[in-house]
């Protein structure tokens, strides 16, 4: 078995700064999404339904696209139907699959709650940044999501 590359001082400086820096923001915002009402969670799951064709996705879909489990996105879909901000429907072509469909209530839940979200995501990241470095941000990690994604 070949020695562990550790990881070098600058790239264990990197490493930790990105991991405080993530939870640190996610902390933050999930902060500021509560006085809404929201979670982290659910601002990212209406955010998905409100973006998709007919404000609907395929819950496996879904799943897929918020790194959930999908036995943890039915409970959390559970939750936000209890709340009116989304419903179930089942796939007329597929007898097994299922639509989170986004209500009226959730579409103007997201309508209320967006700017806010993003005045804190400018404020507590973007505006830190200059554009160069946004740009910088999104070409390193580019590749990394595209690795991680199989692709």
């Amino acid at each position: 078995m070949a020695d562990p590359r550790w990881l070098s001082p600058a790239e264990q400086s990197a490493w930790r700064a990105h991991l405080a820096a993530h939870r640190l923001l996610t902390h933050r915002l999930d902060r500021e999404l509560q006085e809404h009402g929201l979670s982290f969670n659910d601002y990212e799951i209406l955010v998905n339904l409100s973006e998709s064709p007919d404000r609907r996705m395929r819950m496996s879909d879904l799943a897929d696209a918020t790194i959930q489990s999908r036995s943890r996105l039915s409970h959390q879909i559970s939750r936000m139907e209890a709340a009116g901000l989304v419903t179930r429907e089942n796939c007329e072509d597929d007898r097994r699959g299922t639509f989170a469909v986004l209500t009226g209530e959730g579409w103007d839940t997201i309508q209320r709650v967006a700017p806010d979200h993003v005045a804190g995501v400018r404020r507590h990241f973007i505006d830190l940044l200059t554009p160069a470095q946004v740009a910088e941000l999104d070409e390193i990690y580019t590749p990394v999501i595209a690795k991680l994604q199989g692709k």
